[in-house]
Parts: structure tokens; C-alpha cells; sequence
């Protein structure tokens, strides 16, 4: 199972208007440690940024699978909720997972998800689907300096 880490990239980014502007961008990287997703981050955006950058931080995050379409531009965070039946109390029970999608839309995430769950015979609701900030994922297999594939 993959260990995803949020890594926070500053550095000063040239606007459309030719406006030098610092910002601080969110990628996520699929590390073992800390100390992996930083160095992995490094070296991942080194291609696409010229000059001067830091690490502002790295976090783990609760992703337990992420859905690649080469056709999406943004990413999306669908909260599903796994239900079981409690067979000591004959109560539904309800876990939350995080399933992140590369999709263009809140609903082309939902098609995207429920595509990806096609054939699961967990039953489950989907709780939420949100737009997130990130920039790009990297994947452990990916070559550095290659953005996300599907």
C-alpha cells in the first residue's frame, strides 16, 4: 500500500503577466518516509523550476488510493464511506477512506470514482467530492522530473 506525502514547494514563479510572484504550491509524493518525499520532491520538480526553491513542508496524508485519467487537469478528493455489518449488534458501521481522482470536474470525478469502483463488492457511499489544490503527483514509479501518469 502507498504512503502519500503532501509536500509544500516555495519558490518565485513568473505570473502571465511577467510578474515575479512568490508562492507556495502543494504536490503529493509517494514516499516511505519523510525523508524520501522531500528528496523525492526535489528532485521531481527540479526540471520545472529555474532558480532559487525550499521545501516549506512535508505531510502524511489519509489517501488510500489514487484514480489516474491522463484527461483530467485538477485533482479531487472523494470522501466514501465503507459500509459493514457489526455482526455482534446487527448495526451498520461506517469507514471512512479518501480516494483521490485526477479529473476536469466535480462530476467527471464522480464518473471517474464510480468507474474505478466498478465490480467492488464492498458496499459504500460517497460522503463528499472536492476540488483540491494540488499541483501534480508522483507516483513511486514515476521517473523523477516526469509528472503523473495513468
Amino acid at each position: 500500500m502507498a504512503l502519500w506525502f503532501e509536500t509544500k514547494v516555495r519558490y518565485e514563479k513568473m505570473q502571465e503577466t511577467g510578474a515575479v510572484k512568490k508562492v507556495n504550491e502543494p504536490y503529493l509524493v509517494d514516499a516511505l518516509s519523510f525523508t524520501e518525499a522531500e528528496a523525492r520532491i526535489i528532485e521531481a520538480i527540479k526540471p520545472y523550476i529555474s532558480g532559487e526553491f525550499s521545501i516549506s513542508a512535508v505531510k502524511k496524508t489519509k489517501i488510500a488510493e489514487i484514480f489516474f485519467n491522463e484527461d483530467g487537469d485538477r485533482y479531487y478528493m472523494v470522501k466514501v464511506n465503507f459500509i459493514t455489518l457489526d455482526e455482534k449488534t446487527g448495526t451498520e458501521k461506517k469507514s471512512a477512506s479518501f480516494i483521490l481522482v485526477q479529473a476536469s470536474t466535480v462530476a467527471d470525478a464522480l464518473d471517474k470514482f464510480m468507474a474505478g469502483m466498478k465490480g467492488s463488492a464492498a458496499d459504500f457511499e460517497v460522503a463528499s467530492v472536492a476540488e483540491t489544490p494540488l499541483c501534480d503527483v508522483f507516483p513511486l514509479n514515476a521517473v523523477p522530473g516526469k509528472p503523473s501518469e495513468s
